[in-house]
């Protein structure tokens, strides 16, 4: 029985979800509103654009279609997000997180356009850290016992255990005997947030990405004197890397890097070769650690009118990738750690924000506040004068404004082919083969949106809640459905 118009209405104004669930899925055009929202039914704040859109015959100009978004359920189309930070987002996060574990499996492997001979081409695993800004809480286990890493159990060191008890000169012990969990909110917290130099750390923060540009070039320089050395053309040598930023506890970004090495055609750019014999990873790991060493000084500011000097930690690590099991880290870890902290950001430092203005600033913004609240001031702060409105631009992120996943042109696949191949597959995949075997032709059409913003996020929580559940329901299929299709084929 359908329940009567005024009773629906009366539902849907009903502060209770589970009202207006009811009223949303008793309405006659649900099954509709169901199938419009499916490509962003699992998405946090979906994209409502409202406008007309138009299919056009490529070769005449005809005009074949013309489709306008009243006459859809909500008067609306809802677009996923796209954003990569899980805490925003988990599903358009997850969906990021698979494509840049292929973007960068592919450029160790080959596959997606890149060709497979990548895979025996020298690799390495470089970590860049950043120096100290002083001392923090820290959890260090010497050796590892547990099987999964991710879900560590294995006892910690001691955090700070010192015999002879320092003191700050604002009179703090510098000493913890705690071995901290891994949930410990203590971690990266400063053990005297007065001693520590918030202001340098958010300089760093802000010119990391010069930082890698110049490590990058050094690289690139050392490897092609090492090939002239050794009798080889240096044009016919080319690097190809790609670069993940990991946001520390403490506030302050690492940098997990791949660096391949290639053949270059100097007449073809986009040609990716084997390398040339004589150079090999070795080379590789020595052109990393003589780079690690590169460092330069900002621009004067009032607050330090000699600059502050930008350069690397004393910690770095560089690992061989092979693609076999027994290597020290092999292409899949890799993928799967970059694609891990591709999808992170500020809130594993507990702060959260969209980009601040003068109106919210002074809610995360505090001088004698918390160490994150301490980092923003000092963004803010630091970021007066006109040549580092920068730091203000990104003092929600802590002065780093650079991109949290990045790579060189050659490397691989790019983002944008691998989203425009899915919906080329969406499209497509409920369209059955042609009865003769083949394929049949289609007409070349253009499809031309006049289309604008008109809001994010579902119009009522009873929407989101029955979009999700929609979508959980078709993941659940799908993973049965490859389940039989694997059993069945075993």
């Amino acid at each position: 029985m359908t329940p009567e118009p005024a009773a629906l209405a009366l539902l849907a104004r009903s502060t209770d979800i589970r009202d207006q669930a009811i009223a949303r899925a008793a309405r006659p055009d649900y099954p509709a509103w169901v199938s419009h929202v499916r490509a962003a039914s699992g998405c946090t704040r979906p994209v409502r654009l409202a406008g007309t859109m138009t299919t056009i015959e490529a070769a005449t100009g005809r005009l074949l279609d013309s489709v306008d978004t009243a006459h859809m359920p909500d008067g609306v189309i809802y677009k996923a997000c796209g954003n990569r930070r899980e805490s925003v987002c988990p599903s358009c996060s997850e969906t990021y997180k698979r494509d840049a574990y292929q973007v960068v499996r592919a450029g160790l492997v080959g596959g997606k356009g890149v060709p497979e001979h990548v895979a025996q081409h020298p690799a390495v695993f470089p970590t860049f850290t950043a120096p100290s800004f002083g001392e923090v809480h820290t959890r260090v286990v010497k050796r590892h016992t547990c099987g999964k890493r991710p879900g560590c159990d294995c006892r910690p060191e001691p955090c700070h255990a010192r015999r002879d008890v320092a003191v700050c000169p604002h009179g703090r012990r510098i000493v913890c005997f705690a071995r901290h969990e891994a949930t410990d909110k203590a971690l990266g917290t400063p053990m005297c947030l007065d001693c520590y130099d918030h202001a340098a750390q958010v300089v760093w923060n802000l010119q990391a990405g010069e930082l890698w540009r110049r490590t990058g070039e050094a690289i690139r320089k050392y490897i092609r004197r090492v090939a002239r050395q050794r009798g080889i053309d240096p044009d016919r040598v080319r690097l190809a890397k790609g670069k993940a930023a990991e946001m520390q506890r403490r506030g302050v970004i690492h940098f997990h890097a791949i660096i391949r090495l290639d053949g270059a055609d100097p007449d073809d750019k986009t040609a990716i070769l084997p390398p040339p014999p004589g150079l090999d990873a070795q080379d590789l790991v020595d052109a990393v650690e003589y780079a690690a060493r590169t460092a330069f000084t900002t621009d004067p500011h009032p607050a330090n009118p000699d600059g502050w000097r930008i350069g690397w930690g004393e910690q770095l690590l560089t690992k061989v990738i092979t693609t076999a099991a027994d290597g020290d880290v092999t292409d899949g870890m890799v993928a799967a750690y970059l694609a891990k902290y591709a999808t992170k950001a500020t809130e594993v430092t507990g702060h959260a924000s969209n980009r601040l203005t003068d109106a919210t600033v002074s809610l995360y913004a505090d001088p004698d506040g918390t160490h994150t609240e301490r980092l923003i001031e000092a963004c803010w702060t630091l970021g007066t004068p006109r040549d580092w409105r920068g730091l203000r631009r990104w003092a929600h992120m802590l002065g780093f404004g650079g991109h949290f996943f990045t790579k060189s042109r050659t490397y691989s696949v790019t983002f944008a082919v691998l989203r425009q191949r899915r919906i080329v597959h969406r499209r497509t995949e409920t369209s059955g083969p042609a009865g003769d075997g083949q394929v049949a032709e289609q007409p070349t059409t253009l499809v031309v949106n006049f289309l604008q913003f008109v809001g994010a996020g579902w119009l009522s929580p009873a929407d989101a809640m029955l979009a999700t559940t929609s979508a959980a329901m078709a993941r659940e299929h799908q993973q049965q459905a490859r389940e039989y299709l694997s059993s069945t084929a075993a």
